[in-house]
């Protein structure tokens, strides 16, 4: 199959992930190489329109990240606050505020876009602040 235009049926997704297969090892600068970054591109692009994975909510990717780095809500002090305001933002009853954002991607590797997600905030969707 050629590839000139962009991936619009699951026949052709399954062809694109199977010639990727063959191709995927190919040296950068090769025929087979330019093909397969193509098709990786073609493939993201039909998998995004069609596979749409879902961020987690923030508090919850907080929790389970201060969990996978063996931390403890005590250790986001240095990035939220005081231990109170840890809680707060913990138990969703006070929004996170851009500087808590930027110090717990820092602290704990979280992308901006986990992190920037409205979630709920008392019961309601709260936009961060």
């Amino acid at each position: 199959m050629k590839w000139d235009k962009i991936i619009t049926t699951e026949k052709e997704y399954e062809a694109a992930l199977n010639r990727l297969a063959k191709v995927f090892e190919a040296h950068q600068d090769s025929p087979e190489g330019m093909e397969a970054e193509l098709l990786v591109t073609l493939i993201e692009k039909f998998e995004k329109e069609h596979y749409p994975i879902n961020l987690p909510d923030p508090i919850i990717a907080i929790r389970e990240a201060i969990e996978m780095k063996g931390l403890k809500e005590k250790d986001l002090i240095p990035a939220i606050g005081s231990k109170t305001t840890v809680s707060l933002v913990l138990n969703r009853k006070r929004a996170m505020t851009v500087d808590m954002i930027r110090n717990l991607k820092e602290l704990l590797g979280l992308p901006l876009e986990v992190l920037i997600q409205p979630y709920e905030l008392n019961g309601e969707r709260e936009l961060v602040k």
